[in-house]
C-alpha cells in the first residue's frame, strides 16, 4: 500500500511543509485492505439485523393479535440466527492472524493483531459554516478550503499505512481534535455531527455527538497501529525483534492512556475491563520477543545459560497465563474471539515446557565439573525453585549425579506433557487450523523432549512417579508499557484565521462586531490597552469620540480598518495606531457576553496562599449608579502618551473585582458543564 500527499493550505510543523500524508489506498487488493473492507461489510450487516430486531421487539410489545405475535417470533428467530452468524464471521476476520505476519519466510510463532475500528464519513461542511456565521459572525464560506482539509486528514486517517507515517498521520489528528472541540463544540449548543464507530470485537455501532468517541477511537487505532507493526516485523533478525518489541510496548503504552483518559466510552472494546486484558497481551508478545532474541544468536549449551532460558521461558509463560485468565472472565469471554483465548492458552503450555526441557537438559547433559563454578551454579540453581524436594539442598542436586537425573527425567516428563497439552489445546480451535507453522512449532518441539527423554530412559527401572518442582520466573529485560513520542504531534489550527483560541472559542459569546471610529486629540485616542493578542481596551476616557461612538472597557479589537488584528499584540497595535490623525481610523470591536451570575454569594482570590474574600457589598457597589454630577471624571493617559504624561498610580492601590470581560476572575468563569457520555444511534435502533 503506498501513501500520496494531500495539499494542505496551512504548513503543519508536524508534517512535511505544506503537504500531510493521505492514508492507504482503501480498494488496494492487499490482504490487510480486503480484511478491513470485509469487516466495514459486516459491520454494516450487523446494524441492519440490530435494527430489525430492535423493529421486531418494539412490534412484539405493542401487538396484542397472537397471530402477529407468532409472525414476529419467528421474524425474530431469524434476525437472531442471521445475527450469530455474522459474529461468528466477524470472529473469523479478527482471527487472521496470517495476515498481519512478516512477509518474509518465517518459523516464528504468529502474533496477535489489533483491527482498527471502522468508522462512518462525517461531513463538517453544513455545521461549521454555520457554527461560524452565528457564533464568530463570519462568512463561513470563507473557511471552506479549512473545513475540507479537516475532511481529508480524517478521511486519510480511516485507511493509515502500516508503518510510522500510518501513526504519525493518526497523531496528527488526534492532536487537531481538542483545537476543532474548543472551536466549535460548545458545552450548550449541539452542534448536529454525530460520530458513529463500530466496536472492533462485535461490530456493534455507537455513535456519539461530542468528540470523546472520536478520540478514544483513534487512540485505540493508534494501540491497533503499532500491534500491526509488532506483527509484521522481521523476527529473524535483532533489528526486526527490537522494532517488535517496541512496538508491542507502545501499543500497551497507548491502551493505558485510552484506559487513563477516557474512563467512560460506551463501546465495550474501549472498556476498562477489555483495555486492561488487551495492554496484558502486548505486554506478553513484547516478553516473547525478548526471549526470541536472547535466544536468536544461539543458546550456549552450558548450564546457567540453560538455567537463564528456563526463566526466561517461564516468565512468557507466566504472563500468558495472566491474558488466558484474564480472557476466560465474563464478560470479556462473549466479546473476545476464542481463538485469542486458546492462542494464550497454547503459548502458556509452550513455552512452560520450554522451561522444563531446558532445564532438564541443564541437569542432565552438565555434571558438576573439577574446572566448574561450583559456588555460580548453587547460586544459579538455588534460584530457579521456589521450594526444593523434601531433603536436597541445591548443592546436593549439584554432586549427586542420580538426584540430578531423577529431577532431570522428572522435568522432561514435564515438558512432553506440557507440549501434548498444548497441542490439544491447538486442535480444539478450527480458526487455529490455517496456522500450519504453529502446528509445526508445537509438533517439533513436542519431538525434540521426547527423544532427549529416551536417551535416558532405561526400561528396565521402575517407574518414577515423582513430579518435578516449579520454575521461578525471572527476566534480565522486562516488557514495560511505553508511551510513544508521536501522540505530542504539534500542529497548527486548521482555522486559526478565527483568532486567538484563548479568546475565539466555543465557550464565549461575544456581540456582532461593532463599528468605532476613533480620532486623535493631542496624540490621546481616549484609551489605553492591554494584552498579547487580541489586544483588549482596559482604560477608556468617557469623554472621548470613541466613547461617545460605542466603545466599551473590555472590548476586544479584532479590525483596524480593512486589516484583520486578532493576532496582533499591543506593540504591533501600537505601530499601527501611532499615525492616526484628527480624521480618524474605523475599528471593528466586540464585547464578550457573561454568561456567570450577576450576583455571586461570595467570590475568593488567593493571594500568597491566604484567601482574601470580598463582601456582596463591595460586589455590589457600581459607580454607574451615582448621579452624573457625583461622578469625578478624570481624563485617563492613552498608551499613546504613556512617555510623555508623567502620571503614576500608587502601589498601595487596590482594585476592587469589577466585570471584567476577560473572563480569567473566578465569578466570571462560565458555569462548567459536562457532556453526556451516553450514546445514540441515528435510527434509534438501539441504545
Amino acid at each position: 500500500m503506498t501513501d500520496t500527499l494531500l495539499p494542505n493550505g496551512i504548513e503543519d510543523s508536524g508534517g512535511d511543509g505544506k503537504h500531510f500524508r493521505k492514508g492507504c489506498n482503501p480498494l488496494a487488493q492487499t490482504g490487510r485492505s480486503k480484511l478491513q473492507n470485509t469487516r466495514a461489510s459486516l459491520n454494516q450487516q450487523i446494524i441492519k439485523q440490530m435494527r430489525m430486531r430492535a423493529g421486531a421487539e418494539n412490534l412484539l410489545k405493542a401487538t396484542n393479535n397472537n397471530k402477529v405475535k407468532e409472525m414476529v417470533l419467528l421474524e425474530l428467530s431469524y434476525v437472531n440466527a442471521n445475527l450469530q452468524l455474522l459474529m461468528g464471521q466477524l470472529e473469523g476476520l479478527n482471527s487472521s492472524v496470517d495476515v498481519y505476519q512478516s512477509t518474509q519466510e518465517t518459523t516464528n510463532i504468529p502474533l496477535i493483531a489489533l483491527g482498527l475500528k471502522e468508522t462512518k464519513e462525517v461531513d463538517f461542511s453544513a455545521p461549521f459554516k454555520d457554527f461560524i456565521m452565528e457564533h464568530y459572525n463570519e462568512d463561513g464560506r470563507t473557511f471552506e478550503e479549512e473545513i475540507a482539509d479537516l475532511m481529508d486528514l480524517r478521511q486519510a486517517s480511516r485507511t493509515p499505512s502500516r508503518n510510522e507515517a500510518g501513526v504519525e498521520l493518526l497523531a496528527k489528528y488526534y492532536s487537531h481534535l481538542p483545537l476543532i472541540e474548543n472551536r466549535f463544540f460548545s458545552p450548550t449548543h449541539q452542534t448536529g455531527i454525530f460520530f458513529t464507530w463500530y466496536d472492533s470485537f462485535t461490530g456493534v455501532p455507537v455513535c456519539q455527538q461530542n468528540l470523546t468517541l472520536e478520540k478514544a477511537s483513534v487512540v485505540f487505532n493508534m494501540a491497533a497501529l503499532y500491534s500491526q507493526i509488532g506483527t509484521r516485523s522481521d523476527r529473524q533478525t535483532i533489528v526486526g525483534l527490537g522494532e517488535a518489541i517496541s512496538s508491542f510496548q507502545k501499543a500497551a503504552g497507548m491502551l493505558s492512556h485510552l484506559k487513563e483518559t477516557f474512563t467512560h466510552t460506551p463501546s465495550y472494546d474501549m472498556s476498562p475491563a477489555m483495555v486492561g486484558m488487551l495492554i496484558r497481551l502486548m505486554i506478553a508478545q513484547a516478553q516473547e520477543c525478548i526471549f526470541e532474541k536472547i535466544a536468536l544468536p544461539g543458546i550456549l549449551n552450558k548450564f546457567n545459560s540453560l538455567i537463564k532460558m528456563a526463566q526466561e521461558a517461564v516468565k512468557v509463560s507466566e504472563i500468558y497465563d495472566q491474558v488466558h485468565q484474564s480472557m476466560i472472565q465474563m464478560p470479556i469471554k462473549d466479546n473476545v474471539p476464542s481463538f485469542w483465548s486458546i492462542m494464550s492458552l497454547v503459548k502458556t503450555n509452550h513455552y512452560r515446557a520450554i522451561a522444563h526441557h531446558f532445564l532438564a537438559s541443564a541437569l542432565l547433559d552438565h555434571e558438576l565439573g573439577p574446572n566448574d563454578d561450583e559456588d555460580q551454579q548453587e547460586k544459579a540453581l538455588s534460584q530457579v525453585y521456589d521450594q526444593l524436594p523434601e531433603g536436597c539442598s541445591p548443592l546436593d542436586i549439584l554432586k549427586n549425579k542420580d538426584e540430578r537425573e531423577r529431577i532431570g527425567k522428572a522435568h522432561f516428563r514435564r515438558a512432553i506433557s506440557g507440549h501434548e497439552e498444548a497441542l490439544r489445546n491447538y486442535g480444539l480451535c478450527q480458526h487455529l487450523d490455517k496456522l500450519k507453522v504453529l502446528q509445526e512449532i508445537l509438533e517439533a518441539s513436542h519431538r525434540r523432549s521426547l527423544n532427549k527423554y529416551s536417551d535416558y530412559e532405561n526400561e528396565e527401572e521402575f517407574p518414577d512417579y515423582f513430579e518435578a518442582p516449579d520454575i521461578i520466573s525471572k527476566t534480565e529485560h522486562k516488557a514495560e508499557m511505553e508511551l510513544p513520542a508521536s501522540t505530542k504531534v504539534k500542529v497548527i489550527d486548521f482555522f486559526q484565521r478565527l483568532g486567538p483560541l484563548s479568546v475565539f472559542s466555543a465557550k464565549q459569546k461575544w456581540t456582532a462586531p461593532r463599528k468605532i471610529q476613533v480620532c486623535a486629540e493631542d496624540r490621546d485616542l481616549g484609551f489605553t490597552l492591554k494584552g498579547e493578542a487580541p489586544v483588549q481596551v482596559v482604560s477608556l476616557d468617557p469623554l472621548s469620540q470613541a466613547a461617545a461612538d460605542g466603545l466599551k472597557e473590555g472590548d476586544y479589537i479584532v479590525a483596524v480598518g480593512d486589516r484583520d488584528t486578532k493576532w496582533m499584540g499591543v506593540s504591533d497595535m501600537m505601530r499601527l495606531l501611532k499615525d492616526v490623525d484628527e480624521e480618524g481610523i474605523e475599528l471593528q470591536v466586540v464585547s464578550i457576553i457573561d454568561n456567570s451570575p450577576t450576583m455571586p454569594t461570595k467570590s475568593a482570590t488567593f493571594s500568597g496562599n491566604l484567601p482574601k474574600t470580598y463582601s456582596m457589598i463591595c460586589l455590589a457597589y457600581n459607580d454607574e449608579e451615582k448621579p452624573l454630577k457625583a461622578r469625578k471624571v478624570s481624563k485617563k493617559s492613552s498608551f499613546l502618551s504613556w512617555g510623555l504624561k508623567n502620571k503614576t498610580k500608587s502601589a498601595s492601590t487596590l482594585s476592587l473585582p469589577t466585570a471584567d470581560q476577560s473572563g480569567t476572575l473566578p465569578w466570571n468563569k462560565p458555569i462548567p458543564t459536562f457532556p453526556s457520555s451516553s450514546s445514540y444511534n441515528n435510527d434509534s435502533a438501539f441504545h
